[in-house]
């Protein structure tokens, strides 16, 4: 299956602060060295950084039951993948994660420097953000040229689409090991800076909402409104 590497991912020091679940304006009045930090953190982390996505095109055949039926007897199953796949003539299931190496090098700091080790993984949550936008814009565009339109991206977790419901089924449609992306027992992929989608291709599609109005912290996250820009 199809493997994209030698993404340009462009992260600033706003998206490491908020990858770290903090708010960026207030940072710069109050905690200059932290925002001092998540610089030193793009400067030495981006390196480490190895973008890569896999993913598969596939065919919708029919929907029934909360199932999506697909080319080859394959399925999908969960009541938020019917409500939004429904109209879809084909879907793109994807893979992405940005590595190892960020993480092991966060693995060596943390024993002794806390703080930093926490804004290199600002970074990381940074960083595979930007490469999860990045190739959403790309299947877009494909739509496009095709005259055609995508859906929001769907994830694992989601509101009606579980982790342990969703995380097999992708895992089962991927060879996840051509990226080195594992799916253990408990449902969490290694490397930890690693996401899994699903998006709807199609000439029918209700295009409205956004992938924060399904995600399960939607009443608590504060950066709703606030994506890393990328360069595919």
């Amino acid at each position: 299956m199809p493997v994209l590497r030698n993404w340009e991912l462009i992260i600033d020091a706003d998206q490491v602060l908020r990858g770290q679940g903090a708010d960026p304006a207030a940072i710069r009045q109050r905690s200059p060295k932290l925002l001092d930090l998540a610089e030193r953190a793009i400067e030495d982390g981006a390196p480490l950084l190895k973008p890569e996505l896999l993913y598969r095109w596939l065919k919708v055949d029919h929907v029934i039951h909360e199932r999506i039926k697909l080319e080859g007897g394959i399925e999908l199953r969960s009541k938020l993948l019917t409500e939004h796949l429904a109209p879809a003539s084909e879907v793109v299931v994807i893979l992405c994660t940005i590595g190892p190496y960020l993480e092991d090098m966060i693995s060596q700091v943390i024993k002794s420097d806390l703080v930093y080790a926490l804004a290199l993984d600002g970074l990381g949550s940074a960083g595979v953000e930007a490469l999860a936008n990045a190739a959403c814009r790309q299947f877009e565009l494909e739509a496009e040229e095709k005259h055609l339109e995508a859906t929001i991206p769907l994830s694992p977790g989601m509101i009606d689409w579980s982790v342990e419901e969703g995380q097999p089924q992708i895992f089962d449609l991927l060879p996840a090991e051509e990226i080195g992306v594992q799916l253990t027992p408990s449902w969490v992929m290694i490397p930890r800076k690693s996401l899994s989608m699903v998006m709807g291709i199609g000439d029918q599609l209700t295009l409205s909402g956004t992938t924060c109005d399904y995600c399960s912290m939607r009443e608590t996250c504060r950066y709703q409104d606030h994506y890393a820009p990328v360069v595919p």
